[in-house]
């Protein structure tokens, strides 16, 4: 009897493994889950959001996060999309200051503070060695193309979020 039992079990259990779906995960699905990537740097870009007067400006900002990704930046670059940009996040707040060496197009430096508002916007000239200071410890500092915050209205003590 029980022989028999196992003989009418078994290939029923063996049937119905073969019949489970399976979980299949179509491409244009793996692509909107995998990180974005820039294609000049390979940087991963995410998105960074400004809120400004009410109004929420989002744009696709490639994240430099080692010392050598930050050091390159945005240097040899001749052109950028007008919602892109670069963010620079760092481990905590402190004191920051840019320059322009070898970098070909102007640029809006907005330093962020540890409350994610905004510190300071400088307007970078190409090519310039003069340092650009931070006003105050900065979490992070965003690049934007020169003009571009003024053009939405961007300005200290707007809110921003990684």
């Amino acid at each position: 009897m029980m022989k028999r039992f196992f003989s009418l079990v078994i290939p029923m259990a063996l049937g119905l493994a073969a019949c489970t779906q399976q979980a299949v995960v179509s491409p244009a699905v793996a692509a909107e889950t995998a990180p974005a990537t820039h294609p000049v740097s390979g940087l991963e870009v995410i998105p960074v959001s400004i809120t400004s007067h009410g109004a929420k400006h989002v744009f696709r900002a490639e994240v430099a996060k080692t010392a050598r990704e930050q050091a390159q930046g945005l240097m040899f670059r001749t052109e950028m999309g007008k919602d892109e940009g670069m963010i620079f996040p760092r481990p905590y707040a402190q004191p920051a200051s840019f320059w322009m060496k070898n970098t070909v197009i102007p640029l809006d430096i907005i330093y962020i503070g540890a409350d994610h508002k905004i510190l300071n916007i400088a307007n970078a000239k190409p090519y310039s060695l003069d340092p650009i200071p931070s006003d105050g410890p900065a979490l992070a500092v965003l690049e934007l193309n020169g003009g571009r915050a003024a053009e939405l209205g961007i300005k200290p003590g707007d809110e921003v979020s990684w």
